[in-house]
C-alpha cells in the first residue's frame, strides 16, 4: 500500500499538499546558490508563490495516481521544510530511484542519509520492487557519501546522463544500487520509521 506519511525521530517525510507552497518556496529561496550546481530545476531567482502552488498540485496528483512519489522532508512539527525527496519510477518495472536535496541551512546533520535509508526500507516494504537506485553526480562528494554509508553498491559511471542547469552540457552519473536480498544486515536497516497510508493507518 502506498505510504503517504513517514515519521522518524527527527523527520516527517510525506507527500506534498498544495498548502505546503510557502514552506517549499522558503526552503528553495534560502538555498538557491547551494542547489544550483546540482539541481537543474533550481530557479534563477525566487519564484512567485502561485507557481510553486501549481507545481505542488501536480506533485500531489502524480502521487495520488501512483505515477511518481515526490515528497517533502519536514521538521517533526512540520513548521519548516528541510528538503525534498522521492521514490521515482525512472528505472522501469521492478525498481525505484531515490532522489534527495537538503536545504542549505540543514546540511551536515545526516538528514540525507537518514531519509535515503528510510526510503530504501519503505521502497522494499511497500512496493513490489527488487531494486532501489541512487544516481549521483561524481563531483557532488557530499551526496556521493550517502549511498556508500547505506551499503549500496556502485555499479557504473554513465557518461553524460544527468541534465545540467543550463540544459546544454550533460553531467556524468554514478549509479548506486541495492537489491532486496542485500537489505538485511545493511546499514540502511538501522533507520527506523513508521509509515502511514492516506487514511492515517500505520502500515506494517
Amino acid at each position: 500500500m502506498t505510504p503517504y506519511r513517514i515519521e522518524t525521530e527527527r523527520l516527517v517525510v510525506r507527500c506534498y499538499d498544495p498548502e505546503d507552497a510557502p514552506l517549499l518556496k522558503d526552503a528553495v529561496d534560502r538555498s538557491l546558490d547551494h542547489l544550483r550546481p546540482w539541481m537543474p530545476w533550481t530557479p534563477d531567482q525566487p519564484e512567485p508563490l502561485d507557481d510553486v502552488y501549481e507545481r505542488l498540485r501536480d506533485f500531489r496528483a502524480q502521487y495520488d495516481r501512483d505515477e511518481n512519489h515526490i515528497m517533502g522532508v519536514f521538521a517533526p512539527d512540520e513548521s519548516r521544510l528541510l528538503g525534498g525527496t522521492g521514490l521515482h519510477p525512472r528505472q522501469g518495472e521492478g525498481g525505484l530511484e531515490i532522489g534527495y536535496w537538503i536545504a542549505a541551512d540543514a546540511t551536515g546533520r545526516g538528514y540525507a542519509t537518514e531519509l535515503a535509508g528510510v526510503l530504501t526500507r519503505v521502497g522494499f516494504a511497500c512496493f513490489e520492487i527488487d531494486r532501489v537506485e541512487i544516481r549521483v553526480d561524481p563531483a557532488n562528494e557530499r551526496s556521493e557519501r550517502v549511498p556508500q554509508k547505506l551499503g549500496f553498491t556502485k555499479e557504473a559511471t554513465l557518461r553524460r546522463r544527468l541534465p545540467s542547469k543550463s540544459g546544454s552540457d550533460l553531467r556524468d552519473a554514478n549509479i548506486w544500487a541495492m537489491f532486496r536480498s542485500a537489505l538485511a544486515g545493511s546499514p540502511a536497516e538501522q533507520y527506523d520509521y513508521t509509515a502511514y497510508d492516506a487514511l492515517g493507518r500505520a502500515l506494517p
